[in-house]
C-alpha cells in the first residue's frame, strides 16, 4: 500500500514537472502561508503597507493638494476647512506632504534593498561556499564596515556623494548589505555539506552553478524575513538623513525634512510636528510586525517553541 501511493505521489510529481527540491520549497511556502493567516496581526500589517503602497502610487489622484501649493494666507495653521491636518511654515498643506512624503520612504526602502541584498547575497554565499581566504577577507570587510555606527557611517557617504535621493539610495545599499551578508555566509557553510550539493557536484555542476541555483534558493526565506525587517531601518535611516539635511532637500517632500521644519513650530503648531511623525512610526510598527510573522511563519522551528 505504502508503495502504491509512493508510486502515485512520483506520478504526479512528474506530471508536474517538478523537482524534489522544487517540491519541498512548494510545500514549505504553502505551509508558511497557512501559519501566517493565523497570525492577524501580520495579516493587519500587510494590509496596512499595501493600503500605503496604494496611496503613495496615487499621491496625485489622494492628496487634496501638491505639496508645493503655498498658501501664505494660511501660514501654520491647525486644522481647518480645506486643511484636515493644518498648514505647515508656508502654508503647505501637511496631509498633502504627508502622503508624496510616502513615496519617498517607499521608494527609499525598496531601492535601498534591491542595491544591498544582490550584494549580500552574493558576498555572503562566495565567503560561505568557498572559505579560506576569500572568506577571511570578506569577512574582514564585513567586520571592518560593522565597526562604525550605520547612521555615522552614511553621514559620511552623504557627504561624500552629495545631497539628494539618489545619493541616499547609494549611501544606505552601500551599507545595508552587512547584516545579510552574515546570514548568508552561516546558512551557505551549513548547506554546502549537504547531499544535493555533494549530487550537484557528481552531476558535473560548475560552483557557480551550485551557488546559484541550489544554494541560494535554499536561503530565500531567510532573504525574504531579512528584507522586510530591514525595509524600516532604510526608511528611518532616510529621515534621520533629511532631518540632518543631509538626506532629501526641498521642496521634495520627506517626513524627515517635515519633521525638522516643523520642530522651530513645536509649541505654535504641535500637529505640524506630530502627524508626519506618527506617520514615519506606524509604516515602520508594519514592516516591523509584518516581518516578525513572516519569520515565525517560514520558520517551523520556532512554532514548535
Amino acid at each position: 500500500m505504502t508503495g502504491l501511493f509512493s508510486g502515485k505521489r512520483k506520478s504526479i510529481i512528474d506530471k508536474l514537472g517538478l523537482t524534489q527540491d522544487e517540491l519541498k520549497a512548494s510545500t514549505l511556502y504553502r505551509d508558511a502561508w497557512k501559519r501566517l493567516k493565523k497570525n492577524k496581526l501580520a495579516l493587519f500589517a500587510f494590509a496596512s503597507i499595501v493600503v500605503i503602497i496604494f496611496i503613495a502610487i496615487f499621491a496625485p489622484l489622494i492628496a487634496p493638494y501638491a505639496p508645493e501649493t503655498i498658501d501664505l494666507k494660511n501660514m501654520n495653521k491647525g486644522p481647518m476647512e480645506g486643511h484636515i491636518l493644518g498648514t505647515d511654515s508656508l502654508g503647505r498643506d501637511i496631509l498633502s506632504r504627508i502622503i508624496y512624503g510616502s513615496r519617498v520612504s517607499l521608494l527609499v526602502g525598496i531601492i535601498t534593498e534591491c542595491i544591498a541584498v544582490p550584494l549580500g547575497v552574493v558576498l555572503g554565499a562566495v565567503a560561505g561556499y568557498y572559505g579560506g581566504k576569500i572568506d577571511a577577507f570578506i569577512s574582514r570587510v564585513i567586520e571592518t564596515m560593522a565597526s562604525f555606527p550605520f547612521i555615522l557611517f552614511a553621514m559620511v557617504l552623504m557627504y561624500v556623494l552629495g545631497k539628494g535621493l539618489v545619493a541616499v539610495f547609494i549611501a544606505l545599499g552601500i551599507i545595508g548589505w552587512i547584516g545579510l551578508a552574515r546570514l548568508i555566509r552561516g546558512q551557505i557553510i551549513q548547506l554546502k555539506e549537504r547531499e544535493f550539493v555533494e549530487a550537484a557536484r557528481a552531476a558535473g555542476a560548475s560552483d557557480l552553478a551550485i551557488i546559484f541555483k541550489h544554494l541560494i534558493p535554499n536561503c530565500l526565506s531567510t532573504i525574504i524575513v531579512v528584507i522586510t525587517l530591514d525595509i524600516p531601518d532604510d526608511i528611518v535611516y532616510e529621515a534621520t538623513l533629511s532631518f540632518i539635511g543631509l538626506g532629501v532637500q526641498p521642496p521634495m517632500p520627506s517626513w524627515g525634512s517635515i519633521l525638522a521644519e516643523a520642530m522651530k513650530y513645536m509649541r505654535q503648531n504641535p500637529g505640524y510636528c506630530i502627524y508626519p511623525g506618527l506617520a514615519l512610526m506606524f509604516l515602520v510598527l508594519m514592516f516591523n510586525t509584518l516581518g516578525d510573522g513572516l519569520r515565525d511563519a517560514l520558520d517551523p522551528k520556532l512554532n514548535n517553541l
